[in-house]
């Protein structure tokens, strides 16, 4: 591991009855890379542990997913990931950044769990394409930038067939209408609220003619 993220704390997260131990980097503002910043955009998000993040993970921990394959989609530090697991699932855990795959894995063997990571760009989804249909899809947080929008819309109908179902939790992001509107076009969308403060709605979203 690369000696900027040595620096490493450990956060505590209470999940169905049981904590949930998770390596962090101490600062996201430490990996910052100006370089990738210049020509990709990418800022390290997934070093935090987002609230979406947190009310997705206490979602998937109250489930029982008995073997079903599940996908994450922008795994980050990889919490929602390992409740998934902990409900039964074989899970996937998928990222733009290799770290974040890195922390996952390690997060979920922390904790006892087997987690497949997988480092993917929506701009090339084709390791998870090739793998569809999914029996469930989840993402926390997903709609920070505007160019994710087509990709994201674009990519899910392709990850679930008639049976499945995709879980997004936002936190209220000026891109969840929109998100709302394109996903409306091909899936049945029920959303419910999670949590008041801080704001975060879980949307579900089913292929039409379910």
């Amino acid at each position: 591991m690369s000696s900027r993220i040595d620096d490493l704390v450990e956060e505590v997260v209470p999940l169905a009855g049981r904590d949930v131990s998770l390596l962090r980097p101490h600062s996201g503002d430490e990996l910052l890379d100006e370089e990738a910043f210049v020509h990709e955009e990418f800022l390290p998000y997934w070093a935090e542990l987002w609230p979406a993040s947190r009310q997705l993970a206490a979602a998937m921990a109250g489930r029982s997913l008995h073997g079903a394959r599940t996908l994450e989609l922008g795994c980050g530090l990889g919490l929602a990931s390992i409740a998934a697991a902990m409900a039964g699932g074989h899970v996937t855990a998928t990222d733009w950044a290799p770290y974040a795959i890195e922390f996952t894995v390690r997060n979920a063997r922390r904790n006892g769990l087997e987690v497949e990571g997988l480092v993917c760009d929506w701009a090339h989804p084709e390791p998870i394409v090739e793998r569809a249909p999914w029996d469930l899809v989840i993402g926390s947080d997903l709609l920070y930038e505007r160019r994710n929008l087509p990709l994201l819309t674009d990519l899910l109908p392709r990850l679930v067939d008639q049976r499945g179902e995709v879980l997004i939790a936002d936190p209220g992001r000026p891109l969840e209408s929109a998100f709302l509107e394109d996903a409306a076009k091909r899936f049945v969308v029920h959303s419910v609220q999670l949590s008041e403060k801080p704001r975060v709605r879980l949307h579900r979203l089913r292929l039409h003619g379910q």
